[in-house]
């Protein structure tokens, strides 16, 4: 079976990499001149750092797993340091702990982020009516009216923004925090709810861990290995990074994909995607922007909406249909690299998050150098430190050019943490479109996109666009689609 698999971000790389992996050729056609989308490294100052997205979600496990697969494995690491902050109403305030997504369980776990107001708002949420929640609602403001606009504004909307640069008061419970919608839906109170979800994911981890040190003891049949294991199990993070930077993944898996046979081209835009008939059966045909043809037994699209809906136009109009609605925010993050020697007191934690609703314009920074212990180790005299600017529907913070970029973040930096040095080396790179919104109604769209494509034949599509946009979803929606295109395999099927 040979495939075609449109779009080399690490969705597209993962679905190759499952494809090659389930028997079938692969060619991978990237428009522009690298691979790797959203995940990129660079240099500021001469240390490498992400320039996208800096970090996977451990505890869902596909990336990590697609990392040991393709040699990642020795280089894997956690967080230096987990103790993020919120810069709100003008204090640093401690992440709050014992919450889903921003929402508590008990209304003392957000004492010191709201105020006496906000948190006896929080209280009554145990002797309010039932609130509907129906096939959908926007997460904000479902929160709103169990616990009160205040813990929104101060802890859902900037950990939401946080991932997808949107507005809470539009975001999809179901689409972006599908296991909570579901607690919601078998609790009256919405704090109970949350206390289910928290018990639920605490037996969860135990049982894993538990697991996890049986299989231990059964292959080392050793007390002191088995609670090596154990004490790993207890401490596993929330999250990974890799030594050099996440944006090593890509080049990794396309390394993995080549020496398994797969030939990768860049530089190669897309036209569309049509269906050809030939004397085996039904087959696909890729057209690319210089008119180049080919053929293929099946295709997938691991493109932006935008792209996808274009290519598939003619052939699955429905699905273009669904995929052109799709609306993207766009943001910017600036790095920046100091002197230790001029900053006085270096900033504690791994960074901060800022509610918009203060009216700053960053929207979180990151302390590299506390965060990531290879950031530091590799340059000790410098601190490397970004923030991130934009979000939906304020893109004209972007407008800006570098400079005033700089300029606005070093302003709240000052004021947050009392950083007043200057840097030595700054880099801004500009994310535009780069994270799909997941508005109300985003679940059922995405399942009629993919009915759709699926009763065409010999498509599938993945990416950030479809069940969420980190990087574990986006390895979890290639493989997803590899498997699929797979199961459509005729056995003895001839190529052209």
């Amino acid at each position: 079976m040979h495939v075609i698999v449109i779009g080399g971000g690490v969705s597209g790389l993962a679905a190759a990499h499952r494809l090659l992996a389930g028997g079938a050729s692969v060619t991978l056609l990237e428009a522009s001149a690298r691979l790797g989308g959203k995940l990129l490294t660079g240099e500021v100052a001469g240390v490498t750092v992400d320039l996208g997205a800096e970090s996977m979600l451990a505890r869902r496990p596909e990336a990590v797993r697609l990392a040991r697969e393709v040699g990642l494995g020795e280089v894997l690491q956690p967080p230096t340091t987990a103790g993020a902050a919120i810069w709100s109403r003008g204090e640093m305030c401690a992440m709050p702990r014992g919450h889903v997504m921003g929402v508590p369980g008990e209304p003392e776990a957000l004492r010191g982020l709201l105020s006496d107001a906000g948190l006896a708002r929080l209280a009554e949420d145990a002797g309010l009516p039932a609130t509907g929640i129906g096939e959908d609602v926007a997460i904000g403001e479902y929160v709103a009216e169990r616990l009160g606009r205040e813990v929104v504004d101060r802890l859902v909307e900037p950990l939401l923004g946080g991932v997808y640069a949107g507005d809470a008061y539009r975001i999809s419970m179901r689409a972006a925090v599908p296991q909570l919608y579901e607690a919601a839906r078998g609790e009256r109170s919405l704090l109970a709810a949350v206390r289910r979800l928290l018990q639920t994911q605490t037996q969860t981890q135990t049982q894993t861990q538990a697991q996890t040190q049986a299989q231990a003891q059964a292959q080392a049949q050793a007390q002191a290995q088995t609670q090596a294991a154990a004490r790993a199990a207890g401490d596993s993070p929330v999250f990974m990074g890799v030594e050099g930077g996440v944006g090593r993944l890509p080049g990794a898996v396309a390394r993995a994909c080549r020496a398994a046979g797969a030939e990768i081209r860049t530089g190669v835009p897309v036209r569309t995607v049509r269906r050809t008939q030939t004397g085996t059966g039904p087959r696909r045909q890729v057209v690319t922007e210089a008119g180049e043809v080919l053929a293929a037994d099946a295709v997938v699209l691991a493109v932006p909406a935008p792209q996808a809906a274009r290519m598939l136009a003619d052939e699955v109009p429905v699905a273009a249909a669904g995929l052109d609605a799709v609306e993207y925010a766009s943001m910017a993050l600036v790095t920046m690299a100091f002197r230790r020697a001029d900053m006085g007191a270096v900033p504690e934690g791994s960074g901060f998050l800022v509610p918009p609703v203060d009216g700053h314009t960053i929207k979180a920074s990151t302390f590299s150098s506390n965060k990531w212990g290879w950031v530091a180790a590799r340059s000790p005299e410098l601190f490397v430190l970004r923030t991130s600017v934009g979000r939906y529907g304020e893109e004209r913070i972007l407008e800006r050019d570098d400079a005033e970029l700089v300029e606005l973040s070093l302003r709240d930096l000052r004021a947050a943490t009392g950083l007043s040095a200057a840097p030595v080396d700054r880099v801004v790179r500009r994310w535009d479109g780069g994270l799909p919104q997941y508005p109300v109604g985003h679940t059922e769209r995405v399942a009629r996109i993919r009915r759709a494509v699926g009763d065409a034949g010999g498509l599938a599509v993945c990416g950030a666009v479809y069940e969420g946009v980190g990087i574990p979803a986006c390895v979890g929606s290639g493989v997803r689609a590899a498997e699929e295109t797979l199961a459509q395999a005729v056995p003895g099927g001839a190529r052209e």
